[in-house]
């Protein structure tokens, strides 16, 4: 096969990382170098590239900053997803986040555990 006829090493790295997003459960997350790592990879601002340019058709709020905070500038309406799926939150006085003790998860882990 001709090198020309190869996908992009880009292209082959975002349909994986939608692979893995698509694979977190409901109620579940995944850090972005969480989503990395489950590729082999430490390419965490990569992921973020790859959710910020195609995320909009994926499960985008499963994937957060690694102190369980939401996606930047979409707070508001990740906290809506994580209350529908009964993502576990942490409140604080005045912010709130993800407990990620019990909201992480990886494509090892059981996916039927509820938490």
């Amino acid at each position: 096969m001709p090198e020309d006829d190869a996908p992009a090493p880009e292209q082959d790295f975002g349909a994986a990382v939608a692979e893995v997003v698509r694979m977190i459960p409901s109620g579940h997350v995944m850090t972005y170098g969480d989503v990395a790592a489950a590729l082999g990879s430490r390419a965490s601002r990569a992921v973020g590239k790859v959710m910020a340019h195609e995320g909009a058709d994926l499960p985008w709020w499963r994937v957060v900053r690694a102190g369980g905070h939401p996606p930047l500038h979409h707070e508001a309406r990740a906290l809506q997803h994580y209350r529908a799926e009964g993502t576990p939150i942490v409140q604080g006085t005045a912010v709130w986040r993800l407990d990620m003790r019990r909201a992480r998860w990886s494509p090892s882990t059981d996916a039927d555990d509820p938490f």
